[in-house]
């Protein structure tokens, strides 16, 4: 039996890895909807009230705290919950998987509604600290892609529902580098120096570093950790912004020609301007899939599997998808996106392109030292 100290431990490590992705998804089938769809979708989502949840019975107050990531939920998706339901909601933000857990386990904030990715949600689940749902109380989950469900972080579905999917990519700027970029190798070169912004997250980019030593990106020995120190110590004195929370922001400002960001991100620098060019890396990336999932001990349990409903409406998911154009693992959401939107490829990767992604997995105590070894040498 794990000591209090050594939980927080565990956790703390599971973390330290950043916005990982985890189990064997099957690949995301295409997101060209098929014509014949398009009318039961846009009639589900005009009739809510028959995708509706049963109402919340008992002693359940009318308040609802959330913890999500930041840029993640609109605040118009918000407004029409507690509009149709009488809910007022909080809304807390994070940047990190990491900033999310250490507030959560120091008991700086209690939540109804937290925002993981899967292997933090597995995690949790080892370690007893999120409480079930109730699949009947969400019956939208039906929305959901099939690939997205039942997934090896969360067998049934038992504790969690997919929020948002997505992968990280290259984003180039072609009227500031005319070279071609394909790959990690490509963008880590010394002529792109202080050129360039990524993400502010370890796991990630120690990932990138195994890839291209052909290393799988959960295979985080310590001796794997040792044959990528020398390209870390190479790539990270080039970079000239970490940034998580949003990197577009560094290339939409000029301030950088090259990034290695969020694939919704990435979506809206293309949305933006045609410059800017997506490229999923030659020697691989990964696939993330981020959850609404109850930590144990939430006040208001039922308030929050409505929330869940709420989202996985159509109408509601699509909206999301509008504003933060993330790959959709909602099938009948996706039925209402245009198809400028369906071929963004930073939105919807390709087949091809999918079976190339891995999802992180919890790698328990090897989290912390990814962050011992990325902190050390950006430091120096």
């Amino acid at each position: 039996m794990k000591k209090p100290h050594l939980l927080l431990a565990t956790l703390a490590a599971l973390a330290l890895a950043g916005c990982g992705k985890a189990p064997e998804a099957a690949p995301a089938p295409s997101p060209t909807p098929a014509s014949e769809q398009k009318a039961a979708a846009t009639e589900a989502a005009a009739t809510p009230a028959a995708d509706s949840a049963p109402a919340p019975t008992g002693d359940d107050s009318k308040n609802l705290s959330v913890f999500c990531w930041s840029e993640y939920i609109p605040q118009s998706v918000i407004d029409k919950f507690s509009e149709e339901t009488g809910i007022k909601v909080s809304v807390e933000n994070y940047a990190s998987n990491e900033e999310m857990l250490a507030k959560l386990l120091s008991g700086g904030g209690v939540y109804d509604i937290i925002q993981p990715s899967e292997y933090v949600i597995e995690g949790l689940i080892k370690e007893n600290l999120l409480d079930p749902i109730d699949v009947a109380n969400i019956p939208n989950i039906k929305n959901v892609a099939p690939e997205f469900l039942n997934m090896a972080f969360d067998p049934g579905n038992k504790y969690s529902v997919p929020f948002m999917a997505g992968t990280v990519g290259i984003v180039v700027n072609t009227e500031l580098v005319p070279d071609p970029i394909t790959s990690y190798k490509d963008v880590f070169q010394e002529k792109y120096k202080g050129n360039i912004v990524v993400l502010d997250d370890a796991r990630e980019i120690v990932s990138w570093a195994l890839e291209t030593q052909d290393i799988p990106v959960n295979d985080v020995s310590d001796e794997n950790l040792e044959k990528v120190k020398p390209i870390l110590t190479q790539w990270l004195p080039l970079v000239k912004v970490f940034d998580s929370d949003s990197p577009k922001t560094a290339l939409l400002n000029g301030d950088v020609a090259i990034g290695i960001v969020w694939g919704g991100e990435g979506a809206k620098l293309l949305e933006a301007d045609k410059k800017f060019k997506w490229v999923i890396p030659s020697e691989g990336a990964h696939l993330f899939v981020d959850s609404l999932a109850i930590p144990k001990g939430a006040k208001h349990p039922k308030n929050a599997q409505l929330f869940m409903n709420f989202i996985l409406r159509p109408d509601i998911s699509k909206e999301i998808s509008d504003e933060f154009p993330y790959l959709n693992p909602n099938a009948a959401a996706r039925e209402l996106l245009s198809a400028e939107q369906l071929n963004n490829p930073a939105s919807f990767p390709t087949k091809e392109e999918m079976t190339k992604m891995e999802l992180f997995k919890d790698i328990g105590d090897q989290a912390t030292k990814i962050d011992e070894v990325v902190t050390s040498i950006k430091a120096n």
